[in-house]
């Protein structure tokens, strides 16, 4: 099993930046493909951002439009997200996720969540 911890949410203003962080447990970090997800009260969770166990190979919804960047550091057991130009509708509570060797693009797919991270965006 792997315990993954979010961090770094908080409030920015519209055009802002953040980074999000999630910490694995464990030696096993590796292994994974890592994601991040969000979820809006009222609305279901949504893909983000997803990359490979190597780093090497990234995915995004097409909303994205470039505003977000995933990466991990392996020897950290770390993933990131780095938000640029928020805007208000980019407020939710962001999850952290986790998939044996591949990247979970969908929901259904994830074998471990974190606990989320709220990111509150005011306009």
């Amino acid at each position: 099993q792997v315990t993954l911890v979010e961090s770094g949410g908080g409030l920015v203003q519209a055009g802002g930046s953040l980074r999000l962080s999630c910490a694995a447990s464990g030696r096993t970090f590796s292994g994974y493909g890592m994601g991040w997800f969000r979820q809006a009260p009222g609305k279901e969770r949504e893909f983000v951002a997803g990359i490979l166990l190597s780093g090497g190979t990234t995915y995004y919804p097409d909303s994205e439009k470039g505003r977000f960047t995933i990466s991990r550091d392996n020897a950290k057991n770390t993933v990131y997200l780095q938000m640029n130009s928020l805007k208000p509708e980019d407020t939710a509570v962001y999850y952290c996720a986790a998939r044996r060797f591949w990247a979970p693009t969908k929901a259904a797919e994830v074998e471990h969540w974190g606990q989320g991270t709220q990111v509150t965006v005011s306009s």
